[in-house]
């Protein structure tokens, strides 16, 4: 028989179309009743991270409500790596702004806190307590958000110096009142309202290898290449030698301002290298306005 269109009368609710009333017993609860059971969701984009993810995603796997993941077409198991773990995956384009598709995975949380992590970061055990400490009530509740202190690798090593420690970075916030500008490869989630500090670590495993830490450099330095172009800037000899002169400047403040010989060889490596990205920058600066002047 067909159900469709047969007219029943249960108590107390009138006269329903059958599948009108069966749909509202077995519906799921509404977004917004899910948003309220949900204290924490974890906001990660990811591009090619399957030697990281796992790693990631097992340090918050037991204690948060939800991850969510955009994926910018990844060509490897990131995907399946992160759909073991329960995750919510969406596939998107890898936008050069990679901060896109964080802002699109904050967008989908449900969680009244968001900790927005990366694929190359574990939270230590120092942290998880103090994140639940803080979502559960027993922290400061007039705070938006909060900075994390992070610890990173390179060469083998934690640096505890050349300017990248303590690196803090606002990772924790509540939902609604932070958001990504979505304009730099180094910008910070603006926060809406007051923002506080935690002292447990993030531990950031950046650079895997040191081919990789010049693969990143590579790609970080198109991106301010495409951030001069933006902004209608003319490329000259006097700014090249701008660039080679905060390359010298970067390392001197890495090396000595900020003790990096205390590093050893990872953190003269570290200071040298990472000012000639400003160098990189410039010469495709220089070739893209050329490009795009001879069209």
């Amino acid at each position: 028989m067909n159900m469709s269109h047969k007219l029943i009368r249960p108590k107390g609710h009138g006269t329903l179309h059958a599948e009108k009333f069966f749909s509202r017993l077995l519906r799921p609860e509404s977004q917004s009743i899910n948003a309220r059971n949900k204290k924490i969701s974890v906001a990660m984009a990811t591009f090619n991270e399957e030697s990281n993810l796992d790693r990631s995603l097992r340090s918050v796997k037991e204690w948060v409500d939800e991850i969510v993941i955009f994926d910018g077409l990844s060509s490897d198991k990131t995907r399946e790596i992160a759909k073991k773990y329960g995750a919510r995956v969406f596939k998107t384009v890898n936008p050069l702004i990679f901060h896109i598709n964080k802002q699109k995975a904050i967008d989908r949380c449900l969680g009244n806190w968001i900790l927005q992590l990366d694929a190359d970061e574990v939270v230590s055990m120092e942290l998880k307590k103090e994140i639940k400490e803080v979502i559960d009530g027993g922290s400061k509740t007039n705070l938006a958000g909060y900075w994390v202190p992070r610890k990173n690798f390179f060469l083998g090593r934690w640096l505890k110096k050349t300017g990248q420690y303590p690196d803090p970075v606002i990772r924790l916030f509540k939902r609604g009142r932070g958001r990504l500008p979505c304009r730099s490869v180094h910008e910070q989630i603006k926060i809406d309202g007051n923002v506080g500090r935690l002292k447990g670590h993030l531990l950031h495993y950046p650079f895997p290898s040191f081919s990789e830490y010049l693969n990143k450099s590579n790609r970080y330095s198109t991106l301010f290449a495409h951030e001069m172009l933006g902004k209608g800037e003319i490329p000259s000899l006097f700014g090249f030698l701008k660039a080679k002169y905060r390359l010298w400047r970067n390392f001197f403040i890495r090396y000595f301002r900020c003790k990096g010989f205390m590093d050893g060889f990872p953190g003269f490596v570290f200071s040298l290298y990472s000012g000639l990205d400003q160098i990189a920058a410039y010469v495709k600066f220089w070739e893209l306005y050329h490009q795009r002047k001879d069209r």
